[in-house]
């Protein structure tokens, strides 16, 4: 999707976005996409070298921010406002995939690491969001569940608990900032094509004891009714679509991107 064919609904000219976990995957794909559209993309994450990339493609802002201390949140917003003197758009995307393993024998430690970068990470983001939008006239706030916040999987008990927990988070404070014009919603990703399923994959073949083609096949592609992966380029549209007038009266809701593995 190139800047000359877009929609001038989808545009996204004078707008500034803060995209969490924007140095891989998803993150990546939603900053540069959101910087095609005419955003001025401020990118957050733990790893200075990966934002540096996209920072290059998107003529982005880097705000290293670790989205576990509230503190650093509250910088990044402070990092925004002070560059651009405002934030519309907030993709609430950093996170991690969490141990893989049986609930009767799960890392417990893992399990607790999952749930702070997934849910206390998400819920800091959203908590100075809600206000600095709220404060600013409105927005929108996206934030990145997934197609296991819909229904649980096996071995993946962290990362369902999590996602699910976003869900409810997305439809709560959708209702609480309405009022002053900001719009919050959920993207709900299937299997996402990329390095973080890769690892996943090859976890959950050494968990199981078989070939990471048969789960790739019984699990991810074959279940699906597109047959394929989804590709992070494809979420970050259907980002593209909620951040942008397109979605002006939607909110509180989840959308999947998900190739139909209902």
């Amino acid at each position: 999707m190139t800047a000359a064919s877009l929609d001038p609904v989808l545009r996204l000219d004078g707008k500034v976005a803060i995209v969490t976990g924007a140095g891989t995957g998803i993150g990546k794909a939603i900053a540069e996409l959101f910087a095609r559209a005419g955003a001025q993309v401020v990118l957050a994450g733990r790893t200075a070298a990966t934002l540096e990339a996209v920072a290059v493609t998107t003529g982005g802002t880097i705000v290293p921010t670790d989205v576990r201390s509230l503190e650093s949140v509250e910088a990044l917003f402070a990092a925004a406002l002070s560059r651009h003197g405002r934030v519309d758009v907030v993709v609430n995307n950093a996170g991690m995939s969490g141990p893989v393993g049986n609930i009767a024998e799960v890392d417990v430690g893992a399990w607790r690491d999952c749930i702070e970068v997934n849910l206390f990470g998400a819920m800091h983001v959203l908590r100075v969001a809600a206000r600095v939008l709220s404060a600013g006239g409105g927005g929108s706030i996206i934030n990145m569940s997934s197609l296991m916040g819909l229904k649980g999987y096996p071995m993946r008990t962290a990362y369902c608990a999590t996602k699910f927990a976003l869900i409810g988070m997305t439809e709560a404070v959708a209702r609480e900032v309405g009022p002053a014009g900001v719009r919050v919603n959920a993207l709900c990703p299937g299997a996402v094509s990329g390095e973080l399923m890769d690892r996943v994959i090859a976890r959950r073949a050494e968990a199981e004891g078989r070939p990471a083609e048969s789960i790739i096949r019984e699990n991810y592609t074959d279940v699906s009714a597109l047959r394929r992966w989804v590709d992070p380029e494809e979420v970050a549209r259907s980002a593209l679509f909620l951040a942008s007038e397109a979605a002006s009266s939607v909110t509180g809701d989840r959308i999947k991107v998900d190739a139909g593995r209902f």
